[in-house]
């Protein structure tokens, strides 16, 4: 198998017939022999695809076909194996949960900063740059400066904002996660409420494409929700030695079920083997389940 490309994508954008939608981009991604996973909502799409180019262009024509999806920023790296371990095509009430209901990001939206920005801002007094990601993905990598919130899971992410606003009312507010959903579903929430954001256009991984030097601006890896698991500043596979903070925790558990096949993948290994099994469990929630099992039966 030759080396295949990575696809990551999401729009918020009103749809009708979620489960129309949700068929006929599962038909396209399995004859154009893509693996991956796709949520669909009646909020948007929010996909990440593995695949040929010839593939992944198929699905990038058929949602520019459809004006809703017209446009659309692709944040593409590549894999020397495949990463998914089947397709899978869903739909969900939202495409990212926040916790809180009613946030209507295809109506409501901070404001995009492009990274030549984003680098601009990052050192300005009157800025506050808040990792809108989860605690260990803090731990692997960030913006210099950066707040981490220390959360464990995104629907506690509105808890911490609220906590902290009040101390902020002098200060820009600016926020970036991985690709750029999770903030933009953030400031859908603040922006309803008259409060306004910037986030970095793109999230991380489109400043590390689009900056050569961005290791001038962040500190580690990104986290990646497939078998590569981590990504650096020129968007190659890494490592990073388990950081003694994940001891005892949801991290350290994640961590050491995907060791195995990140290692495939870094060796270049072909045998994909169950490699997307570990990012299911993280996708659902299940690791955490199995870890708070675990505990009560300790306790």
């Amino acid at each position: 198998m030759s080396d295949l490309l990575h696809d990551s994508f999401y729009r918020f954008v009103r749809v009708e017939s979620p489960p129309e939608l949700a068929q006929k981009l599962e038909e396209v991604c399995s004859s154009a022999g893509l693996w991956g996973i796709i949520l669909v909502a009646s909020e948007g799409i929010n996909g990440m695809l593995c695949g040929s180019q010839g593939g992944l262009q198929t699905v990038r024509d058929a949602l520019e076909e459809d004006s809703r999806f017209s446009g659309l920023m692709y944040k593409r790296t590549s894999s020397s194996v495949q990463v998914f371990y089947r397709l899978r095509v869903r739909l969900k009430a939202e495409i990212v949960p926040l916790g809180i209901a009613g946030v209507d990001a295809t109506r409501f939206r901070g404001t995009d900063v492009s990274p030549l920005e984003w680098r601009e801002l990052l050192g300005r007094e009157d800025v506050i740059v808040i990792d809108n990601r989860n605690s260990f993905e803090y731990t692997l990598g960030h913006f210099k400066g950066a707040i981490n919130p220390g959360v464990n899971n995104f629907r506690d992410f509105a808890q911490f904002i609220d906590q902290n606003l009040p101390q902020w009312e002098d200060k820009t507010i600016a926020m970036y996660c991985t690709g750029g959903i999770r903030c933009e579903k953030t400031g859908a929430w603040l922006a309803s409420r008259g409060i306004e954001i910037l986030q970095l256009e793109g999230g991380i991984l489109h400043y590390f494409q689009q900056m050569e030097d961005a290791e001038q601006d962040y500190d580690g890896t990104c986290f990646v929700f497939d078998a590569r698991q981590e990504l650096d500043t020129q968007c190659k596979v890494a490592r990073t030695p388990r950081p003694p903070e994940f001891e005892g925790t949801v991290s350290q558990f994640l961590w050491r079920g995907m060791e195995p096949e990140r290692d495939k993948v870094l060796s270049g290994d072909k045998d994909s083997g169950n490699i997307g099994n570990v990012v299911n469990d993280i996708s659902s929630g299940l690791a955490r389940k199995v870890l708070s099992r675990s505990r009560q039966r300790s306790g």
